[in-house]
């Protein structure tokens, strides 16, 4: 907004300081937005640096144990094959400053039942098929952890962007707009002020002196 371009009048200077104390308002309320939103993001940060190391760790666990079954029993497809279809994963959201966090729960481990016979497996194999079921729990908790991380940095990185344009752009033309006005009016003031002293000054002369 020009300031150059507001007519000089009481009604637009009272309109641009309810302005400016609106934009004012939203700049603190986008702050406080960022603020929180960084908090959170920075929260779950920690927690992804922590997981990605623990599921690395029990992958390769997991794969080496798979490895020993593979040579202690052959190849173990048709044990694979009765493992049954992960379907219990569930996805619901919150919200955090009006951004939609991914919430993903799945069947907790609890009595867990092996899926194949004792006959046909070994301890190799159960190790494998545990380890992998730990790290299916931890891949979850990382993918909410991860899509939360990558909603709440878009948010923070919009917020960022109109708390600024408050900050540099809105506020500093209204504030210009109330001072060009204030001058504006306060000139015409004095203006007027000045004309009435001539005029009084003159109907004081042409008055009949007693």
């Amino acid at each position: 907004m020009n300031s150059m371009k507001v007519s000089p009048t009481k009604g637009n200077l009272i309109a641009a300081k309810k302005s400016l104390a609106l934009a004012n308002t939203g700049y603190e309320l986008m702050d406080k937005k960022r603020n929180v939103l960084v908090r959170e993001m920075m929260l779950l940060v920690d927690q992804v640096k922590e997981l990605r190391g623990t599921i690395t760790e029990t992958y390769a666990q997991a794969y080496e144990a798979l490895q020993f079954a593979n040579i202690s029993l052959g190849v173990i497809t048709i044990i694979a094959n009765a493992v049954p279809i992960e379907d219990t994963i569930t996805v619901r959201y919150r919200s955090v400053m009006g951004v939609e966090i991914p919430s993903v729960g799945i069947k907790e481990l609890k009595d867990i039942k092996l899926p194949y016979g004792f006959a046909e497996s070994n301890s190799n194999l159960d190790e494998a098929y545990l380890l992998l079921l730990k790290a299916k729990q931890i891949s979850c908790v990382l993918a909410e952890i991860d899509n939360s991380v990558f909603r709440l940095a878009r948010a923070i990185q919009k917020t960022q962007k109109r708390a600024n344009a408050l900050k540099n752009i809105v506020i500093p033309n209204f504030e210009a707009n109330i001072k060009y006005i204030s001058d504006a009016l306060e000139e015409k003031d004095r203006e007027q002020f000045t004309s009435l002293k001539v005029i009084k000054s003159q109907k004081t002369k042409k008055q009949p002196q007693a």
